[in-house]
């Protein structure tokens, strides 16, 4: 921009209304879009892969409204306020209006009402219910299906095909994320007659779980129900693997990222442990073979959830953006609105009532360690199905301006 211009733009902010920064990256020629998402800390290998699923959309869809598409990456730190703030500062300097990732779901909750505060979208992650339930509002959508959703099609299947495994102890991370699983989790035990003979809470920036571990044998559970997530959910199963507890009971872990997490545990670990999916690579379906392949041949990764997260929101959201011809972010929501659209696991849709994603979840079980001769196919589908809270049991309340 020249000097002169910088002037006539400068001068106007008064009638204007808006900050500098934010008149300047419109005039930048490209369009912003966000990837909120911890890219430090704890949870640090979530970023990384979720970035690349939004850089894979920006690659399908390199232009919105004649603009360069230009992914932004803010370092959610896995925690609400920082992501809050970061998020905000971003809309400020960039311009930003949407946003993709936010996979935790403290996070989620926070980044959805910051985004609903500017007047733009957040397509999130997150499986808490209260995302697109008590906490929903008109900005928010998440393609993720929801902690119910994981739980119906994890431990109601796994039950049915073990009759006889009538007692389950719990493992669950102290926040939102995790008292939505075990909450759910309870509600089938109830039904399906099973004992819950105990629960370890553990926080967020636990690594040792020794402790847990020792007062679930001492319960002696025939299935141990693993409801952390990430790198804390790999440290209970190793842990746990080490403790000789796969010889003594199954071990369901209801919510994985799928093939990174199972490189990184190895096959030995991953063997006859049962698993909760997401997203799988191997899915048959258009949309998920041209996605992976963009992530082989770009980014030299056969993609896990957290990039299949944020490339199919990033995308949608794009999508919608250049299918109406406006980035107004009222008419940018009614069209992603009941949207139904071949997606990663097949055929999908945005629930307009919620704003809730319909799609596919997998229960998985790790091949034997003998079997495995390619490190990408590690474990197999063994139940798959759709489970999303029926309308008539949703608190969501959503208000429409």
């Amino acid at each position: 921009m020249d000097r002169r211009n910088f002037i006539k733009i400068s001068g106007g902010l008064a009638l204007t209304g808006l900050p500098l920064q934010r008149v300047l990256a419109a005039d930048s020629g490209t369009f912003p879009m966000g990837c909120a998402t911890p890219m430090s800390g704890v949870f640090a290998e979530i970023g990384k892969y979720s970035l690349i699923g939004a850089r894979a959309a920006a690659l399908d869809v390199p232009e919105v409204l004649g603009k360069k598409t230009r992914v932004v990456s803010i370092d959610s730190e896995g925690n609400p306020g920082v992501a809050v703030r970061k998020v905000r500062e971003a809309a400020q300097r960039e311009g930003l209006r949407y946003v993709s990732g936010a996979l935790l779901s403290s996070e989620a909750i926070a980044v959805g009402k910051e985004m609903n505060r500017e007047g733009g979208v957040a397509f999130i992650g997150a499986g808490a219910d209260e995302v697109t339930g008590a906490d929903c509002n008109i900005s928010t959508f998440r393609w993720s299906s929801t902690t119910y959703g994981a739980i119906e099609q994890t431990v109601r299947p796994l039950a049915k095909m073990m009759p006889q495994a009538k007692r389950w102890y719990t493992i669950t991370p102290q926040y939102v994320f995790g008292d939505a699983l075990l909450n759910n989790a309870k509600r089938i035990f109830k039904e399906m007659d099973i004992e819950h003979v105990g629960n370890s809470y553990h926080s967020l920036t636990e690594q040792e779980f020794s402790g847990y571990l020792t007062n679930a044998m001492a319960t002696k559970p025939d299935v141990l129900l693993i409801l952390n997530y990430g790198a804390q959910s790999s440290a209970t199963l190793r842990q746990a693997i080490s403790f000789g507890m796969k010889n003594r009971m199954t071990i369901l872990m209801a919510y994985s990222d799928g093939v990174t997490q199972f490189h990184a545990l190895g096959k030995d670990i991953v063997e006859d442990v049962y698993f909760g999916c997401q997203y799988w690579h191997g899915v048959d379906a258009p949309v998920n073979k041209h996605f992976v392949e963009l992530c082989r041949k770009n980014f030299n990764v056969t993609p896990p959830y957290n990039s299949a997260l944020t490339y199919i929101s990033t995308r949608l959201t794009l999508e919608a953006i250049n299918r109406i011809g406006s980035d107004d972010a009222a008419k940018v929501i009614k069209a992603l609105e009941g949207w139904k659209y071949d997606g990663l696991t097949g055929p999908e849709e945005i629930r307009a009532f919620d704003h809730q994603g319909i799609k596919k979840y997998y229960l998985m079980k790790g091949k034997k360690a003998s079997e495995i001769t390619d490190p990408n196919e590690m474990a197999v589908i063994v139940s798959e199905g759709e489970s999303t809270i029926p309308i008539a049991q949703s608190v969501c309340k959503m208000v429409r301006t």
